[in-house]
């Protein structure tokens, strides 16, 4: 029985060290693409062992370089103002509907649950927050429309109320006076940091990762963030490339210097790395989160 047990062991071992390296290998082979050069890829493909190291990609990138730090700067400042009010909004509408004594409990979590299902669309979503709230080429276009709640995110906190947090605990407070607002601060949200990490992690990816807002939302280029910019970025580089046979051949030979596909390498490296650097901090509170509902 020992040696079977220590066999299975063994194999977990192994099949978790192989989806671990599965998902390692291809950011290796991302930073690793970005220092090659652009001959190298183009002749041999991308390997784990480039013949030909070069910087060439993050030169190119350099000489945008006042460009990508406004840019990285918008998109920290989105990413943690939009978090923050993100879990306030989420958190003070998830705990009254997870109160059992709450009027219209059922109806309002209804309402929650169906934009899950239906949407306006991208055109009347584009008019009412451009006519109405008018956060067109402002700060606003990338903070408020699409990402700053989401029903699954509420329903998903709603549930860990529900299911962490003990209402005889609630109870309790209550008949030693605490309102509802110091319950909510004092005793819900202590009690609730696995979920609020979660979410709160989800939450920071979308804003970091997020380039549409601004393609729609924005035209001053002093406001994009760094997808935005990283992918407007590539987009010409792809433009000049395809167009570079139309052009002189003074055109044609700055567009060849250009090393296209280690910049789309070193622009993805770019891109991840802050992410990557931040996901360890979350993972215990990650896991803890993600596991509502677990049988314990």
């Amino acid at each position: 029985m020992a040696l079977e047990n220590k066999s299975l062991k063994w194999l977990a071992y192994f099949v978790l060290g192989s989806f671990s390296l599965a998902c390692i290998v291809p950011f290796v082979l991302l930073i690793v693409s970005s220092l090659s050069s652009e001959a190298s890829i183009i002749q041999k493909g991308y390997t784990f062992f480039p013949e030909a190291f070069s910087l060439k990609a993050y030169d190119y990138l350099w000489l945008h370089h006042l460009e990508l730090g406004r840019a990285y700067g918008i998109t920290v400042l989105i990413t943690v103002v939009g978090t923050v009010v993100s879990l306030a909004i989420t958190s003070m509408l998830a705990y009254p509907l997870s109160r059992r004594d709450m009027p219209l409990r059922n109806f309002w979590t209804f309402l929650v649950f169906f934009t899950l299902l239906f949407n306006g669309g991208l055109v009347p979503t584009y008019l009412v927050y451009t006519q109405i709230f008018d956060i067109k080429n402002t700060i606003f276009g990338l903070l408020v429309p699409g990402l700053l709640m989401n029903g699954f995110n509420v329903l998903l906190v709603r549930t860990f109320f529900l299911t962490s947090i003990p209402p005889a605990l609630i109870e309790a407070a209550s008949i030693d006076g605490a309102g509802e607002i110091r319950i909510f601060y004092r005793i819900v949200l202590p009690l609730s940091l696995p979920i609020m990490a979660t979410i709160g992690l989800f939450q920071a990816i979308g804003y970091w990762n997020d380039w549409f807002n601004g393609l729609i939302y924005l035209t001053d280029s002093r406001l994009f963030g760094i997808q935005t910019i990283l992918t407007k970025m590539i987009m010409d580089i792809q433009f000049l490339t395809s167009n570079s046979n139309a052009a002189g051949s003074g055109a044609g030979q700055a567009v060849a210097e250009i090393p296209g596909t280690s910049v789309r390498m070193a622009i993805a490296a770019i891109g991840v790395l802050p992410i990557l650097i931040a996901y360890p901090f979350f993972q215990k509170y990650f896991v803890k989160g993600i596991t509502i509902g677990a049988v314990k």
